[in-house]
């Protein structure tokens, strides 16, 4: 029988694995148009804890009792859609689950980039696509820019980092501890400040970009955007990936140069990968490219079985990830 995690109770805070549970999933028979995909590989993201919220969002919230979904990659084992025969491998959203079952409409084809196919979960996946058009379109960065990236060890800032370098920009990259912080300079910034080092950040980023930052790429809120807005030059544009400092917290954010938006002209834009999927094409293209020419490199941390999903999704919020959090099966 099938399994699949859900959430047993709506956390409070930060998450505890008490408020997840394990549930069995009763065989189901494929209709037409249908598939059934064995998952090979899971994705969690921080984005995920917004959906434990019972709360109005861009995306429903997660039911109680019922199995999560997250981004998956998986081999199609019984198919009942031409388009998509057993044996074909796809990425698609029946993630937190050792098996899904869904129609083939909602699945895609992985590309043929010659890469592994967890990598579609990653730097050629959702978080990919978020560096890459959160960068290029949303804070619409050009060669000769100066980008400040928080989270630069993460999936999406690791990613950041290295888009910015291929388009001639130079990088800030903010990651914690040492090794981590090694790891962003070898993908290729120009600088980069370790958080838990204990200097606060905006003395940091002072130090590291003197002439200030044209880009702001945010994955973390808090003290890292109150730093970013301190030394943003005029038009300095901001792209809101993500604010993992405040997800399991509700303390209000407190900026206090929050006000220098009005006199530098500083543009700060929220977004969501979703809203630039029919490019998606441009993206294969372009990463595809990189990669070809020895661009992109990309790191992943590992756990192990269903089990463990837990576990990597916690450690999102602890600083347990170097590159991309993935479950394996």
């Amino acid at each position: 029988m099938a399994r699949a995690w859900s959430l047993h109770s709506r956390p409070e805070g930060m998450p505890k694995h008490t408020d997840f549970a394990m549930i069995d999933v009763a065989p189901a028979a494929l209709g037409d148009g249908e598939v059934r995909i064995a998952n090979r590989w899971l994705s969690v993201d921080p984005y995920m804890r917004g959906r434990m919220n019972d709360v109005k969002s861009y995306v429903p919230p997660f039911a109680l009792g019922e199995p999560m979904q997250g981004g998956a990659v998986g081999e199609v084992i019984e198919s009942r859609a031409d388009a998509v025969p057993v044996g074909t491998w796809v990425q698609h959203m029946g993630g937190w689950r050792d098996e899904a079952v869904m129609p083939a409409a909602q699945v895609q084809r992985l590309p043929d980039l010659g890469v592994d196919p967890q990598a579609f979960l990653g730097q050629l996946g959702m978080p990919g696509m978020t560096a890459y058009f959160g960068l290029l379109a949303v804070a619409e960065a050009k060669a000769g820019d100066t980008v400040f990236v928080s989270a630069a060890a993460g999936a999406v800032g690791s990613t950041v980092v290295q888009i910015a370098k291929a388009k001639d920009m130079t990088v800030i990259g903010s990651a914690g501890g040492a090794d981590k912080c090694d790891w962003v300079r070898s993908l290729g910034a120009d600088a980069v400040i370790d958080y838990k080092a204990g200097e606060p950040l905006v003395k940091a980023l002072a130090a590291a970009a003197p002439k200030g930052i044209d880009v702001y790429f945010d994955n973390v809120g808090g003290d890292h955007l109150d730093a970013a807005l301190a030394h943003a030059r005029p038009n300095a544009r901001f792209a809101i990936c993500g604010m993992i400092d405040v997800y399991n917290s509700g303390e209000p954010t407190k900026l206090r140069y929050l006000a220098r938006l009005i006199g530098n002209r500083v543009r700060m834009q929220g977004f969501i990968v979703s809203d630039h999927m029919a490019r998606a094409a441009e993206f294969y293209d372009d990463m595809g490219a990189m990669l070809k020419a020895g661009t992109l490199k990309r790191e992943e941390t590992v756990h192990d079985g269903l089990e463990a999903m837990p576990d990597a999704f916690l450690g999102l919020f602890t600083g347990g990830n170097k590159g991309k959090m993935l479950v394996r099966l």
